[in-house]
């Protein structure tokens, strides 16, 4: 049975790598972010009365 030539092994590393390299920064990429929701109530300050 003929053995892959090392040269085809490196070519189909490449190969495998670059897609890998490609999906992942378009899942980075493409992906839209959804915008934090703002809300009042998260920083609610309280009025401290001091006595001193």
């Amino acid at each position: 049975m003929p053995q892959m030539a090392p040269l085809s092994w490196l070519i189909l590393f490449i190969v495998f790598s670059s897609t890998l390299i490609l999906f992942s920064i378009m899942n980075y990429f493409l992906t839209a972010p959804t915008p934090p929701q703002s809300t009042s109530s998260q920083f609610e300050t309280q009025a401290f009365n001091w006595k001193w």
